[in-house]
């Protein structure tokens, strides 16, 4: 008999008996890794998280209580539970089932997340506006302890304990983030973990008490009286007592029985509390539970050898993880920064090979950017290394610490552009909007992974001040060109020189854009080709040239349009007094872009090789005698 299989909504969950539960939880676990391995997806964080969720569901009403699931990516068997298990098969997929929480999914997801450390924030605005109205419904926020090296939860701890609003704070233990956790506020968890004395502690005074004779009520008012002295003496919690959050646990995560005690007890307590929960990421798969952080994120892979089903090739995180370490063996002051991300953004090698020269700060982008400051001013050239969605909670770090001072940080900007299937709190589509505009700021894009490797040799040992280099996700290509030019500051690469056509492209996507222009050059027009490279400051000989030579000018960028490339030189023809031109970005709109794989994103918005090959035909018409 299976059980999931009866299992449509939270109201069928709660027909089973504890036994039938720890049933269900084995059938979940069994669905999520059969089906995670077809579609990929996030593996070991939902493995972790079954049984907390099924105690989850069991005790609450999530139709009108509200849930926050930190970043989200666990929330798999929430998602199982509330009626979403037939469209697994769609996961992270085009028009799918997304991979994080969504509002406009279900009735039963009421936040969207995707990034880390937000949920004890929002869930605090649900608990002040249901005071605010007299409602009456419960707010659980589920955050692990990774997100707890963010510095925004001790903003939202601090003033949820000023506040003293009900909100229960489930405290996901599992040691990990992606990455294993690092900092003073992982090992002050791991002292939590293994704290027995309090509870022993407990028994012994009441034994010493009951030896005198004094039971019943009398014993239990000089244990109330005792049992706060005594944990505060043994046991390390007392940040959060001191923040006004009441603290409860450790207790095993993987125990159902003992968390639905554990939530019906909590859930009445009128004040913030704090459950602390002991899981272990990957549970029940043991590729996942042996290597956690491989797991984390998955491809497609063999359920039995936990394998990727699809061939492991070069990718810019690998090719920038690869000059890093190169590097660091001749400049001595050469020092990585990384916020919870060595694997994904390629610094595992360089963090085997330089322990001493590598800094992991825990999730806390804003704090990575101000550290890499300090490194900078001490005299070190310090990388920091950050997906391109992640860096935009830097943003005034960058202008207030860095480029003020024009300090020489290195900006090493992972995953630009779109990243596929994580849809929209992940896609890398505003990078060039936030940064092109700052002052001293220098932003590179290369065409492809050897001017990549260039484009750092630049950016560390020949340029002075802040400098930020952005590359995508995917597999690394080989764009070769004539003529091949030296990197210089602010200068373009001009592949080929033709007619008063030209097309501008910024970035790898030229992968598109050549077969494209390739296919105009056979029919017979007359078009330059360039690659942008410097995205600010913009070449001031390209603006000399358009206004000596070109007549029309398409851009091609994986960004926005608002302060992308391709807005930003028309702002720079305008000031240059260049009215004549016809300038047509071919970009992103300026919308949130959802899930779906890259190839599909780029047909859906026109930045696939057939789409620009006819927004510049339409544009062009039959235009063959430029000059």
């Amino acid at each position: 008999m299976s059980f999931l299989d009866n299992i449509n909504s939270p109201s069928d969950l709660k027909k089973l008996n504890i036994k039938e539960l720890d049933c269900l939880a084995q059938e979940i676990r069994e669905f999520l890794i059969n089906s995670i391995s077809k579609t990929g997806g996030h593996l070991a964080s939902n493995l972790g998280v079954i049984e907390l969720t099924i105690a989850l569901n069991y005790c609450f009403d999530f139709s009108k209580d509200k849930i926050v699931w930190d970043v989200g990516h666990q929330a798999y068997t929430h998602k199982i539970l509330t009626g979403r298990k037939d469209l697994f098969d769609t996961l992270r997929k085009k028009d799918g089932l997304s991979g994080f929480p969504k509002t406009e999914e279900s009735i039963y997801d009421h936040f969207n997340t995707g990034h880390s450390s937000t949920s004890i924030s929002a869930s605090l605005g649900f608990a002040t506006a249901r005071d605010l109205l007299g409602k009456n419904y419960n707010v659980i926020s589920v955050i692990g302890d990774g997100a707890m090296t963010g510095g925004l939860v001790y903003e939202a701890m601090n003033n949820a304990g000023a506040n003293n609003k009900k909100l229960l704070i489930i405290l996901n233990d599992n040691q990990m983030s992606i990455s294993e956790n690092v900092g003073s506020m992982s090992k002050h968890l791991s002292s939590l973990r293994s704290a027995p004395e309090y509870l022993e502690a407990k028994l012994d005074v009441r034994k010493f008490l009951e030896r005198f004779n004094i039971v019943g009520d009398r014993i239990n008012k000089v244990l109330e009286k005792t049992k706060e002295g005594i944990k505060y003496a043994i046991l390390p919690n007392v940040m959060f007592e001191q923040l006004g959050i009441k603290y409860i646990g450790p207790i095993d995560g993987h125990d159902i029985n003992g968390l639905i005690k554990a939530l019906n007890n909590v859930k009445n307590i009128n004040k913030p509390v704090m459950l602390h929960i002991i899981t272990k990421k990957g549970l029940g798969y043991i590729h996942a539970e042996n290597e956690p952080y491989n797991y984390h994120g998955v491809a497609p892979f063999d359920t039995k050898t936990g394998k990727s089903v699809t061939n492991k090739q070069e990718t810019y995180s690998d090719v920038f993880g690869k000059f890093m370490v190169k590097e660091a063996n001749r400049n001595k002051k050469l020092v990585a920064i990384t916020a919870a991300m060595p694997s994904g953004t390629g610094l595992s090698f360089f963090s085997k090979v330089y322990p001493d020269r590598i800094f992991d700060v825990g999730i806390a982008e804003e704090h990575a950017v101000i550290f890499a400051g300090g490194l900078a001013m001490g005299g070190f050239v310090p990388v920091f290394a950050v997906y391109s969605t992640f860096l935009q909670r830097g943003y005034d770090q960058i202008i207030h610490d860095i480029c003020i001072q024009n300090l020489h940080v290195v900006f090493a900007i992972d995953r630009a552009g779109v990243v596929g299937d994580d849809g929209e709190t992940h896609q890398g589509i505003f990078d060039i909007s936030y940064l092109s505009h700052i002052p001293n700021l220098t932003l590179l894009a290369p065409k492809d992974k050897e001017e990549l490797i260039e484009m750092l040799d630049f950016s560390i040992n020949k340029h002075k001040g802040p400098i930020a280099i952005r590359y995508p996700k995917g597999i690394a290509c080989d764009i070769p060109v004539d003529n091949k030019q030296e990197i210089q500051f602010a200068k373009c690469e001009i592949i080929k020189q033709k007619g008063n056509i030209a097309i501008i492209t910024v970035g790898t996507i030229i992968k598109n854009v050549i077969p494209a222009y390739e296919r105009l050059l056979n029919e017979g027009y007359n078009i330059s080709l360039i690659n942008a490279r410097f995205i600010s400051p913009i070449d001031k000989g390209l603006i000399d040239n358009i206004r000596d030579n070109f007549e029309y000018i398409f851009t091609v960028e994986e960004n926005v349009f608002k302060g992308g490339f391709g807005s930003n030189l028309i702002s720079e023809l305008m000031k240059n007094e260049i009215f004549n031109k016809k300038v047509y970005p071919i970009s992103y709109k300026d919308e949130y872009i959802e899930q779906a794989s890259i190839n599909e994103l780029h047909i859906k918005y026109g930045l696939d090789e057939d789409s620009i090959y006819k927004t510049i035909k339409n544009k062009i018409g039959n235009i063959k005698d430029g000059n």
